[in-house]
């Protein structure tokens, strides 16, 4: 989107855009879950979990740390990524508000 039409959205509306582009890719949706599951990992660990190249993982992770959705630690020559409890539970509220706008009307169009 070009900078001069995110001036048409709420900050809350271009959040909940750039969350969901963050979500919006499977291996990152793997990456995610294999990192709830773990608690941490390495990123060798998430390369042969989620099955892609080093670049192409190392590429999904900083989205994710972009989003602020998991953050990274070096440890010698590795990188230990978690889930960022913080973020996560903004990130939670913020999709809960979204969904609970929906009044379960019975007709559409």
């Amino acid at each position: 989107m070009g900078a001069t039409k995110t001036q048409l959205f709420t900050e809350r509306e271009l959040e909940l855009a750039a969350l969901a582009k963050a979500f919006a890719h499977p291996a990152r949706i793997s990456i995610l879950l294999h990192l709830l599951q773990a608690d941490a990992c390495i990123t060798g660990d998430l390369v042969q979990e989620v099955g892609l190249a080093q670049p192409t993982v190392s590429q999904h992770l900083r989205e994710l740390k972009q989003a602020g959705l998991i953050r990274g630690n070096v440890e010698g020559k590795s990188v230990c990524y978690c889930i960022d409890p913080e973020r996560w539970a903004q990130v939670k509220t913020l999709f809960e508000d979204l969904f609970s706008r929906f009044n379960g009307f019975d007709t559409c169009c």
